[in-house]
């Protein structure tokens, strides 16, 4: 008699709108698999054979929570996938979490540096950990892209301005991609062959990202971000940077899918995944991206600041 099939176990964020939501369908889809989805409020609607537990990653607490959750429900079983693809944007740097940070940062940065060091130890071999980032990370792409990385500053900011907001976010996902670099570096991930990965999803207008945004800069970004216009205006300048061509959530749900599942892999030596017109690509990050000492002082900065070892 054949023994049963196990059960594959993957815990996301991000899950409930736009590009998780077109990507966790795509995962729960597949045969003998079990999704743990993290995610604020009740009532969300998902997939069959997912589960949501509650999730507020501007709290510490609350990721401490659902993480021990997620191991009280795992119980002897292991994780196959984590995906953390939860993010948010403001038009300011005038948002603080629970724990006094600021919140993009807190959000899209330290509330997933803690789950994913509270779940490493609860993660299978061959196992892989996706992190969603962003080309805006890269100030060859993006003119308010870091130049530098001042984790202090990032956590509380001084300075506001009109392009706070922007900064803020395209730091945090910077500190994604680090985060995901220091990650593949660890002894406990290689001697598992835990698969690292950074996805950046490209320029998708159709998402909520941006639903923070109000007044006249939220209009304008309204009318710039969907339908004919949007499309129009970044189909023409993707002419001169392909990284300005709009993709939609459901492509770019697709490819998270498809990282995530192990449908596509990146070459050896690299972690960084970029959707491009609709194909994954490979490039290098950004020189900020591939700093050792950035890097290793992000982690530190970071351990220290959500209360755990080095």
């Amino acid at each position: 008699m054949n023994e049963p099939t196990p059960e594959r176990i993957v815990v996301m964020t991000g899950a409930t709108s736009g590009i998780g939501e077109h990507a966790v369908r795509r995962i729960a889809a597949q045969p003998d698999t079990q999704v743990i989805i993290g995610a604020r409020g009740s009532g969300r609607i998902v997939p069959e054979g997912s589960t949501v537990i509650q999730l507020d990653l501007a709290s510490l607490e609350s990721v401490r929570s659902f993480s021990d959750a997620v191991k009280q429900r795992l119980a002897d079983d292991r994780i196959d996938m984590l995906v953390l693809n939860a993010g948010i944007q403001y038009p300011n740097a005038d948002q603080r979490s629970d724990d006094g940070f600021e919140k993009t940062f807190a959000v899209n940065h330290l509330g997933h540096y803690l789950l994913a060091r509270e779940l490493l130890p609860s993660m299978a071999e061959e196992s892989r950990l996706v992190i969603t980032t962003s080309d805006t990370h890269d100030p060859t792409n993006f003119p308010f892209a870091p130049t530098g990385l001042d984790t202090q500053a990032l956590a509380h900011p001084s300075n506001g301005g009109l392009d706070a907001g922007i900064r803020a976010y395209s730091a945090s996902k910077l500190c994604n991609l680090l985060t995901a670099q220091a990650f593949a570096e660890l002894d406990e991930v290689n001697a598992r062959d835990i698969q690292i990965i950074a996805y950046n999803p490209g320029l998708t207008p159709d998402t909520s990202l941006m639903r923070n945004v109000s007044g006249l800069s939220g209009v304008i970004i309204g009318l710039m971000t969907s339908g004919f216009l949007g499309r129009m205006v970044f189909g023409f300048l993707s002419r001169f940077n392909e990284n300005l061509y709009p993709e939609t959530s459901e492509r770019a749900g697709v490819a998270l899918a498809q990282l995530a599942l192990g449908a596509v892999t990146p070459p050896s030596g690299s972690i960084y995944a970029s959707l491009v017109k609709g194909k994954i690509t490979f490039p290098d990050p950004s020189e900020l991206a591939r700093s050792d000492e950035a890097r290793d002082r992000l982690w530190r900065d970071s351990a220290e600041m959500v209360g755990v070892m080095e």
